[in-house]
């Protein structure tokens, strides 16, 4: 008897797994490559950072505690997790400590520039890994579709709303904001569509599974724009 042939998603669920979780540390560990380059930090890492240095917790915990939290908000706005938003949840804040720990903190811009610029090609690298595997929006992202649906706002304007939120009270609370921050916001999108690309899934019918034609990202879990392209979120 012949075996059956396996069907085409089954033989590429161990690519989206490894693109999955590759992302997912990787994103981690970008962002403590951002973090000890002292130049300025994405809005949501801002937030994470000041957190931390008001209670002692320590930054990637702050975020996986972030991460959880706004999960929670998922439940009136009837949201459902995927793999890819618990295991955000779970590992970004995790890979975050861990690079945290023997990477030691840059000291003047020859070492700080290339540092930073390091750390966002990196993420640009674990975003298009990551939204590529189709696991689901990481819960900051999911936040703001749930908004979007809710509310009728764009995703931009409800995204661009979260994060000037976020950015203002980790800076009130003594996130680092900086050239690092303006950079972020300027290159991840273009980065992310580069990366989409490269990593992008064959869907079963032989189309990509991720159209990159995004205008910027900011935590990982991408959503479709409803006029078009899609809007990428945190993220984490």
């Amino acid at each position: 008897m012949e075996a059956t042939e396996r069907p085409a998603g089954g033989r590429r669920l161990p690519r989206r797994l490894a693109q999955l979780y590759g992302g997912l540390l990787l994103y981690g560990a970008s962002a403590a490559l951002m973090v000890r380059a002292g130049l300025g930090l994405d809005p949501w890492d801002v937030f994470h950072q000041g957190v931390s240095e008001r209670t002692g917790i320590s930054i990637g915990m702050v975020v996986n505690i972030t991460g959880a939290l706004v999960l929670l908000l998922w439940i009136p706005l009837r949201e459902r997790p995927g793999l890819g938003t618990v295991s955000n949840v779970l590992l970004i804040g995790t890979s975050m400590d861990a690079t945290l720990s023997v990477v030691p903190a840059a000291h003047g811009l020859p070492a700080q520039v290339p540092l930073l610029a390091l750390a966002v090609v990196l993420n640009g690298v674990a975003t298009g890994l990551y939204i590529s595997a189709r696991f689901g929006p990481g819960p900051r992202d999911g936040l703001m579709t749930a908004f979007h649906r809710v509310t009728g706002r764009s995703v931009r304007r409800v995204r661009t709303g979260i994060e000037l939120m976020v950015l203002a009270a980790g800076f009130l609370l003594g996130g680092t904001v900086g050239v690092g921050t303006v950079v972020y916001a300027l290159a991840i999108g273009p980065l992310a569509q580069v990366f989409l690309r490269v990593f992008a899934i064959p869907a079963p019918g032989g189309a990509h599974s991720v159209v990159a034609a995004g205008d910027g990202v900011s935590r990982p879990g991408a959503t479709a724009e409803p006029d078009g392209g899609p809007d990428f979120g945190h993220g984490p």
